[in-house]
């Protein structure tokens, strides 16, 4: 891959954007302990309102934060007689009409199988939902939501046979499946563009990890809500590994020391789409101005142990954050970064929170339970209106009996 130097040809640094941030430092952390949120993600309502949701019970919880997250409260999203199901993988996205959308993975856990993807709507800041089941293939896994500026909601996920993708237009109401963002392979992850863009990052591991198709990585692109797609290789080249013991039969359930999964993509305000992944002991950051046909790539971090689950958002022009885990056992850390990428190809100015340990440690029959576990595949964030940044990192702690989640936010300064 090509990686541009930031000061080539130049007798001094450039001088930093002046909205460039300087240092990134934690703000205020306050834990919230009820239900297990696993790999739990976020939004921000246009009322103010954040919701954070996570998996592991049977209905997922759901908590929402009127006070920019000092305190939270439970949702009630229904029960399963409302068609409320959802205990593993799931996605928050808000339309430009405060709609909400909760897409959610039901999962078979002896058969290691997903069995149902569905996605509820609320159209009342949370009060009520609606639920759809949009797919009972056996072997569904990964479901993302997003919505488009002018309210076109988007899902996708993978079932073994490449990546299904619905739409609905009417807010949820109906939904309607189309062409797969592509015929094989799974899908890491979905991003919408401030015109309505569509991008679908996807990898060889598909169907809960049950299957594996080498060679298959790469990015489609949409800009006809997912009636057609184009589809190109990605920023660079990624080592994939598969996620079962073929070795033995039947086969069996064997994460590989460095896994990968999810592999974010965001766009900014102005249409420039973004990558972050991880590759060779650092963590690296891809920008395409074309849609994905070619891209310019920076170094973000080095010198990295086992850097893995890398995550990204990015709003305004080229202002991104970021997460990562890196290290192992004891040595298990997370790590969050601000970033503001010039229109140019100078380096991005990098602004690095000092790394922290997340309070979650292995669940009981799953590894030692003295082990550190990042209780997920990424740690989500979200851009709030004071210009600071939010992260929920899991609590996952069954040995002092604390089960839930942070919410920690970080400003920046000069």
């Amino acid at each position: 891959m090509a990686v541009v130097a930031a000061l080539a040809g130049c007798a001094k640094p450039p001088e930093p954007p002046p909205h460039a941030p300087v240092r990134l430092v934690l703000a205020d952390s306050v834990d919230h302990l009820d239900a297990l949120a696993r790999e739990p993600m976020v939004v921000l309502h246009p009322s103010g309102a954040l919701f954070v949701s996570g998996y592991w019970d049977p209905i997922p919880p759901l908590y929402k934060s009127i006070d920019r997250g000092a305190t939270w409260t439970r949702v009630n999203i229904g029960t399963a007689a409302d068609g409320a199901a959802g205990n593993s993988d799931l996605d928050l996205a808000v339309g430009p009409d405060g709609r909400l959308y909760l897409a959610t993975l039901e999962f078979d856990r002896p058969k290691y199988a997903g069995t149902s993807i569905q996605v509820a709507v609320s159209h009342d800041v949370g009060a009520t939902w609606t639920w759809t089941r949009l797919s009972t293939t056996r072997l569904v896994d990964r479901p993302w939501v997003e919505v488009a500026p002018d309210g076109t909601a988007h899902v996708i996920w993978n079932d073994g046979a490449g990546v299904p993708h619905a739409v609905s237009t009417d807010g949820g109401k109906t939904w309607t499946e189309g062409e797969r963002a592509n015929p094989l392979g799974g899908s890491s992850h979905l991003a919408v563009g401030p015109n309505g863009e569509v991008a679908v990052r996807f990898g060889p591991l598909s169907a809960s990890g049950n299957r594996f198709d080498p060679g298959v990585e790469g990015i489609a692109i949409s800009t006809d809500r997912g009636a057609t797609w184009q589809r190109h290789p990605p920023p660079a080249k990624l080592a994939w590994a598969p996620f079962f013991d073929t070795t033995v039969t039947p086969p069996k359930p064997s994460i590989p020391e460095q896994p990968r999964w999810v592999e974010p993509l965001a766009w900014d305000s102005t249409g420039v789409l973004y990558s972050f992944w991880e590759a060779d002991s650092a963590l690296w950051l891809g920008r395409s101005k074309d849609r994905g046909a070619t891209w310019t790539t920076w170094t973000i971090a080095g010198g990295e142990v086992l850097p893995r689950y890398p995550y990204l958002i990015a709003k305004g022009r080229g202002d991104l954050a970021v997460s990562w885990f890196s290290g192992k056992g004891d040595s298990l850390r997370a790590t969050v970064a601000r970033i503001q990428v010039a229109a140019d190809s100078t380096a991005p100015v990098v602004a690095r929170a000092p790394s922290f340990q997340t309070e979650s440690w292995n669940l009981p029959g799953f590894g030692s339970a003295t082990a550190r576990d990042p209780a997920g595949e990424y740690l989500p964030l979200v851009f709030l209106p004071d210009g600071s940044l939010g992260l929920v990192a899991p609590i996952q702690n069954t040995a002092a009996k604390r089960m839930g989640f942070s919410w920690r936010r970080y400003t920046t300064q000069r």
